[in-house]
């Protein structure tokens, strides 16, 4: 067995295997069609995350990155009416 420990796996990581681990944990399969068991997936997900935090990826190009908007605020272009979103119904008469 290699002496390769994660550490220094993920130091060695090229941009081409994060975005093939990435893939893969998004698809939970690799690219030759085998499923990911839950340990690879974790694994491969530890391995995308300390990449980026190692190679500095902007936090919107993260994996799991989730926009914060704000809800119907008019910078977020979702501006509904309440009475359309059901928003507006009183629920204490059901």
């Amino acid at each position: 067995m290699s002496d390769m420990t994660f550490e220094r796996m993920i130091s060695q990581m090229t941009p081409a295997i994060y975005d093939s681990l990435k893939q893969a944990v998004s698809l939970r399969k690799w690219p030759d069609g085998r499923m990911l068991t839950a340990e690879q997936t974790e694994l491969c997900l530890e391995a995308v995350i300390r990449y980026e935090i190692d190679n500095q990826v902007p936090e919107e190009q993260r994996v799991g990155y989730l926009e914060q908007r704000t809800c119907g605020g008019a910078s977020s272009g979702t501006d509904v009416d309440p009475a359309l979103a059901g928003l507006a119904r009183d629920a204490s008469s059901d």
